[in-house]
């Protein structure tokens, strides 16, 4: 199928270049000429594990090109997908006015021939007949420029389309794994029409043929309406965000009355009810959806009078539990003033270069707040120079120089790397051997067999 992608971010790049590799013909549109001749040559503009070279494969077979023209990537594409950001206002809404803009030009292009446009962008709920509306008025925009001065303008019979909400669920670092091999694909919208183009799309991902286990069973398609979708990927991410406010709430209790949240965490995740994941207890969620898309959920239940209790709470644990290690450090080295802490990782998960509302953050603010000298050493953003305008740390290149001169370390992401470093030297190195784990993610009796005195969370 010919399908245009607009919008190159986290979402619309890898939905893009995925579309691409099971077969169709790929048109990603962006407004950013910078950033379109970066990805005309082959060189992916963010950072996420394997994208680089499935998108330069996709550009030597010619299933996927790169533009600034959105009236060509209309033109194109019988499928149409909207993945521009949606950003929080300080309101906690979303800020729709990329998708407004993206809506409105789609309208002004479209001349001739079915179109699905789908919102992959994740918006407010109840956005699809907005999305339609702002279409119609891009439609109407240019049919009433094609009429002479004076003239009519008449209802265009050549805007035959239909939306579609189709959330995405990947997470940063695995998007590519996410993308073919999905728990579900969810399809908002009442056209027939509609939900067999989407079918016929993702047909090759339906039947894992580009899964990692290809004899597992069919992904489930979920077709629902509009809204319903909407509401799907909001109230996912933010049952997943409660369920580790959940945990830490848990693991700060456990801190008080002596036990072990990692075996509480493995007890209660073995009944098939709770199960597992999202029981990892430490410093809180930061990235880009969790904060946006529970801050959404909130304020949409504000506008229609109804108080989102829970999930403030939610929010409100997280907020706190950012600066737990903050109250470790106190605990431990006392007066935080003249002191030098390293962290240990600056993104907001590990393998990817994000840093948007992440952990480091606060604690950066905090700890300077408090007179004490920060440093830091992330895999990522300390080998390729990007500084995301950080400020008042010192980003070392290597954990050795991390550690020299440091009254404690905080591991703040929980890298792979960061299980193997050689702690043994980086000991020597400091002035006290003190490691805050903040994710609950090293060996804590390796690290004691090393003179490390080592505190975790809730444990």
């Amino acid at each position: 199928m010919r399908v245009c992608v607009i919008g190159t971010g986290y979402v619309g790049l890898v939905t893009g270049v995925c579309l691409a590799h099971i077969g169709h013909h790929v048109i990603c549109v962006d407004n950013n000429e910078e950033k379109v001749k970066l990805m005309k040559a082959g060189q992916s503009p963010i950072f996420e594990p394997g994208l680089s070279d499935l998108m330069q494969s996709c550009i030597q077979e010619g299933q996927i090109e790169f533009t600034t023209d959105l009236g060509a990537g209309v033109t194109h594409g019988e499928v149409l997908f909207i993945a521009v950001g949606t950003p929080p206002l300080p309101t906690g809404e979303s800020d729709t006015r990329y998708v407004e803009a993206v809506a409105r030009g789609i309208g002004s292009h479209l001349d001739g021939g079915y179109k699905v446009i789908v919102n992959k962008s994740t918006v407010p709920i109840g956005s699809g007949d907005w999305v339609r509306m702002i279409v119609m008025d891009g439609v109407a925009e240019r049919q009433a420029a094609m009429v002479p001065s004076g003239g009519v303008a008449t209802a265009p019979n050549d805007t035959e389309f239909d939306v579609v909400s189709n959330p995405e669920f990947l997470r940063e670092g695995s998007a590519m794994f996410d993308t073919f091999n999905p728990d579900r694909i969810v399809l908002g919208s009442t056209s027939p029409r509609a939900i067999a183009a989407m079918k016929e799309l993702y047909a090759p991902i339906v039947s894992r043929q580009f899964a990692n286990d290809k004899s597992a069973p069919t992904v489930p398609v979920v077709v629902t309406d509009i809204s319903s979708a909407e509401m799907v990927k909001y109230a996912s991410n933010a049952f997943l965000a409660t369920k580790i406010s959940f945990i830490n709430e848990v693991a700060n209790i456990c801190d008080r009355v002596g036990a072990d949240v990692t075996q509480v965490a493995k007890g209660i995740g073995l009944d098939s009810r709770i199960g597992s994941k999202f029981l990892q207890a430490g410093i809180g969620w930061g990235g880009s959806c969790f904060p946006k898309d529970v801050s959404a959920l909130i304020h949409t239940a504000d506008d229609y009078g109804y108080e989102a209790q829970l999930l403030k709470a939610a929010v409100s644990v997280n907020q706190r539990q950012r600066l737990i290690t903050i109250e470790k450090l106190q605990q431990v080295l006392k007066i935080l003033k003249g002191k030098t802490v390293g962290l240990l990782g600056l993104t907001f998960k590990p393998d990817t270069d994000d840093m948007r509302d992440a952990p480091a953050l606060d604690l950066i603010e905090q700890l300077t707040r408090l007179g004490t000298k920060v440093k830091a050493y992330d895999p990522l953003v300390s080998q390729t120079g990007m500084r995301h305008g950080l400020s008042n740390v010192i980003v070392e290149t290597d954990p050795e120089r991390l550690a020299d001169g440091c009254d404690a370390l905080v591991l703040v992401t929980d890298w792979e790397q960061f299980r193997t470093l050689d702690y043994a030297k980086m000991s020597t190195l400091m002035n006290h051997p003190v490691i805050i784990d903040g994710r609950n993610f090293l060996d804590q009796a390796a690290l004691e067999g090393l003179g490390f005195r080592y505190v975790g969370i809730g444990r």
